[in-house]
């Protein structure tokens, strides 16, 4: 008998799945998809995966066997993590609170992983800041069993680009992709809004969708808000249109919430406008689209059309889209400071998966299996799941990367412009000045925010606590703090990653 333990997902093919594997079509969702594991498992075994297409983390007791199973889908959508007890158990889940309540889990900080956080901004690779315990890492399954605990990997990004397609091709490939994925992404029952920025990612969604809402965040700084273009798109497309506007107040108010919620903590500014954003959609709906995942596979961030100017030199420095601290630097503000421990580690065995690829995919590579995962979907799972909001990403999909790993990566990148491809496919639904317009990103008005003293109160108390005098050099991280004031405004992020980490520390190991 196959019990399912833990599940936390939404599986998009299920239509097909229960077909094939006989299940009734009619159960309720939670019912149909925990029959769907139960008989994948039963039929694929380890492969399951192979046959699903959507996000999911769970764990699957196999009575007969006295086996544990346990999965993580390939680009780590899901989160989920694991922790042996000194007793020989093993605790897991997809929450690590959750985790911590049971008996056996003993709480200790992991202060190696600050170093790298500091550079990272977010937790990166199987280590967490909790010691002994793990995140079961995207692509990977976990068996338990006789105490024994194993962990194979069943997946891993791999790209083999065809030539002999033009542009159109792949714009036509990954519109009627997309076309088959939206279908799946909700039942007729269900009724979903989407999120949407300035951006083509989420525009494009919008505009494949069904969702009669647009929902939108938009600060009073006029340089800093997106949702003016927003409302254009959603005004253009026939939907409504849904704002928020966030107040530096409230935006400070709300980082100790974000930093439980989170569990670890991140140093994503944006995390914090998105948490408001996910709270301002729960108040009429449940269920909302997101653009995530495109960025990534297709060429989509500023600093890859750099790609080829890096050439071999990536693999000393690429770990990802964030590295704001050197180790100079570090070792100067912290305490406890260990040369062993760089950042670039993290990335080796992903350089020496694409040995002989070029840059680009390198640092796509990189990104899709350190910094999605480590940032971009827990920050979706965690804000979207305290928020009681379940948030559906079209566009993060196995068929949709299939199509990124065979794209050559002149259509992705050019002198001119990022996402070739999937802003020509845009163009099929939306006017070329909005699939074509320059990338801005989730931005924030943070770095003039926390230089006015109304709002960096807390900022500035943290620094001087008893809780920064345990990890770091005060004098130090209050020079930067000073330097920032002081009109080096590139230094914000570098104060907004001590700061978030001091309030998720305080959150766990102070109040609680």
């Amino acid at each position: 008998m196959i019990v399912v333990r833990e599940y936390k997902g939404h599986i998009r093919n299920w239509e097909a799945l229960c077909n094939e594997l006989g299940i009734d079509r009619s159960l309720s969702r939670e019912a149909r998809e925990a029959e769907i594991l139960v008989k994948a498992y039963e039929t694929w075994g380890y492969k399951m995966a192979d046959h699903m297409y959507g996000m999911f983390a769970f764990a699957l007791w196999d009575e007969e066997a006295k086996k544990l199973f346990c999965l993580r889908d390939q680009f780590g959508t899901k989160p989920f993590y694991y922790y042996e007890t000194e007793e020989g158990n093993l605790l897991y889940g997809t929450s690590i609170r959750k985790i911590m309540e049971q008996p056996g889990f003993v709480k200790k900080l992991n202060e190696e992983m600050l170093q790298l956080y500091l550079s990272l901004t977010y937790v990166a690779g199987e280590n967490t800041f909790f010691k002994g315990l793990k995140k079961l890492l995207p692509g990977r399954y976990l068996i338990w069993q006789d105490g024994r605990l194993t962990v194979e990997r069943y997946w891993k990004p791999e790209f083999h680009a065809d030539e002999s397609k033009s542009l159109e091709d792949w714009a036509d490939e990954i519109h009627t992709t997309l076309q088959t994925i939206m279908k799946e992404v909700k039942t007729d029952d269900e009724t979903a809004e989407s999120f949407l920025s300035g951006g083509v990612d989420s525009s494009y969604v919008l505009a494949m969708s069904d969702a009669q809402v647009a929902d939108s965040c938009g600060y009073e700084e006029e340089r800093f808000d997106e949702s003016g273009m927003a409302a254009q798109t959603a005004q253009l497309l026939g939907r409504k249109f849904s704002r928020r506007v966030i107040t530096p107040k409230e935006y400070f108010e709300i980082v100790p919430y974000v930093m439980y919620n989170m569990e670890q903590p991140l140093g994503d500014a944006s995390a914090i406008a998105f948490t408001i954003g996910c709270q301002a959609t729960a108040e009429h709906t449940k269920l909302c689209y997101s653009g995530e995942g495109a960025d990534e596979f297709f060429g989509g961030y500023n600093m890859y059309r750099n790609a080829e100017r890096y050439g071999e030199n990536l693999k000393t420095f690429y770990v990802g889209n964030t590295n704001i601290m050197k180790e100079d630097e570090k070792q100067r503000i912290l305490k406890k400071y260990d040369p062993d421990v760089l950042p670039i580690e993290v990335a080796q065995s992903i350089y020496e998966e694409t040995e002989g690829l070029d840059p680009l995919t390198k640092m796509s590579n990189v990104d899709i299996q350190i910094w999605l995962e480590g940032d971009i979907y827990l920050n979706v799972d965690k804000m979207s799941t305290a928020a009681g909001l379940e948030i559906r990403m079209p566009l993060t999909d196995m068929r949709i990367f299939d199509i990124a790993s065979r794209m050559p990566s002149k259509y992705k990148v050019n002198d001119e412009q990022n996402k070739v491809a999937l802003r020509t496919a845009a163009a099929k639904v939306l006017p070329e000045e909005i699939a074509f317009r320059k990338k801005l990103g989730f931005i924030v008005p943070i770095r003039i925010w926390m230089a006015d003293a109304r709002y960096n109160q807390d900022v500035q108390a943290k620094f001087h606590s008893e809780m920064a005098e345990k990890f770091f050099n005060v004098g130090e991280i209050q020079a930067i703090f000073d330097d920032y004031i002081g009109g080096n405004s590139d230094n914000w992020r570098k104060v907004w990653t001590i700061y978030t980490f001091l309030v998720w520390y305080e959150e766990y190991f102070v109040k609680r």
